[in-house]
């Protein structure tokens, strides 16, 4: 039986976040964003009061939450701030690998930083490839007990503040998957350079960056499981953390047509609210119902994350629809707004501009398409053969 009420425990959770972000995210956010600004003081008070690290497993410091609960939390702070929500999003996709495939030691010094306070960031796309995974182009060279780590990487979330980074490079010298592998690299050690924060549409409290590794020598201690293994390791952490990623863009959407919604009963044109025109009503409509059916396609995808299954397809489909609505409802809440809408007084613009990075990271709405088409053609490949 499809559940669709959550838990007691999960509606406690909810209203945690949910408290959270009208008390600390909304009331901070448009300063974020236009000072760019990385809210530390933010991100430790979310973790003091438990919405944060909600997978990592408790033997290692995590709260071991399921990621349906992940899910309901995350929206909560997509509602509040999409950048902030991008911030522990980051910290979180660096952590699966090792949560996939690391050695109990890596775990337990990685992970545990991270609970403890630290930021860790993802490192695998580059200046000439991104939706292209195997196009990689950093290398790892084995010399004695460590590799030489030479290459560049792009678009880097939370790297000017990361204690270390999950590395994907080539160990091999084909040009296929399987010869990329995974590292933990700390951010202190020579030779490696983070580059300027960049200058973004928008989420600007969230801080990215390039970093450039030149000779970096790693202990081959710090290879996360065996070489090879990245390619899998890399995609099993995009099937986990697209589910987020819908539940951050559908809260940035929420937040949108709450905000809306309670202009349109404000605001009065030809003697009445233009909530009362059809049109405006409609597109509120329109709104709620693309929202709602964001978030059942995010929770169905964490809760067959939950059941053990990679959900890729699933994923594909949560993260493709929730970022494309996003788009579409933020800028139908600028339209509400009309001029207001326009300007950075009010909140609608930052949210549309927010919400544009859904449809690129964490794999483009094509590359979303892609994989649900191959995926569901599995299904009907084999009615033919």
């Amino acid at each position: 039986m499809v559940e669709f009420e959550l838990s007691e425990d999960q509606e406690m959770m909810k209203e945690l976040a949910r408290g959270f972000a009208d008390e600390e995210l909304i009331p901070n956010a448009e300063k974020w964003d236009r000072e760019g600004i990385f809210p530390e003081e933010a991100i430790n008070e979310a973790r003091s009061l438990g919405l944060l690290n909600c997978t990592i497993p408790a033997d290692y410091g995590g709260l071991g939450l399921s990621f349906l609960d992940e899910a309901i939390i995350n929206e909560e702070l997509g509602r509040g701030d999409p950048g902030f929500a991008t911030i522990t999003g980051v910290t979180m996709l660096a952590c699966h690998p090792l949560i996939y495939g690391g050695n109990e030691e890596q775990k337990k010094e990685y992970l545990g930083r991270v609970c403890r306070g630290k930021i860790s960031a993802y490192c695998v796309t580059e200046p000439g490839c991104g939706s292209d995974v195997k196009a990689i182009e950093t290398t790892a060279v084995l010399e004695g007990d460590s590799y030489i780590l030479n290459g560049s990487k792009m678009w880097i979330g939370g790297a000017g503040y990361a204690d270390w980074f999950y590395v994907l490079a080539r160990t091999g010298k084909g040009t296929g998957h399987d010869s990329l592998s995974g590292f933990i690299v700390e951010s202190a050690t020579d030779g490696v350079e983070v580059g300027k924060k960049e200058e973004k549409m928008g989420q600007r409290s969230s801080d990215t960056r390039g970093v450039v590794f030149t000779n970096v020598r790693i202990p081959k201690k710090n290879i996360v499981g065996r070489e090879g293994d990245g390619w899998l390791q890399a995609m099993i952490s995009f099937d986990r953390s697209r589910p987020m990623l819908a539940a951050h863009a559908l809260g940035n959407a929420r937040g949108a047509m709450e905000e809306a919604w309670r202009y349109a009963n404000e605001r009065a044109t030809f003697g009445k609210s233009i909530f009362e025109h059809q049109s405006i009503a409609f597109m509120l409509a329109d709104m709620s119902t693309k929202i709602e059916c964001a978030r059942l396609l995010a929770h169905k995808a964490a809760s067959k994350l939950d059941s053990g299954d990679r959900a890729t397809l699933e994923s594909a489909h949560a993260k493709r629809y929730a970022a494309d609505i996003g788009m579409e409802v933020t800028t139908d809440a600028v339209q509400i707004f009309g001029g207001y809408g326009y300007s950075e007084e009010f909140p609608a613009a930052r949210r549309m501009r927010g919400a544009k990075i859904y449809q690129i990271f964490g794999g483009t709405s094509q590359i979303q398409r892609l994989i649900i088409s191959r995926e569901t053609n599995k299904d009907y490949a084999q009615d033919v053969d």
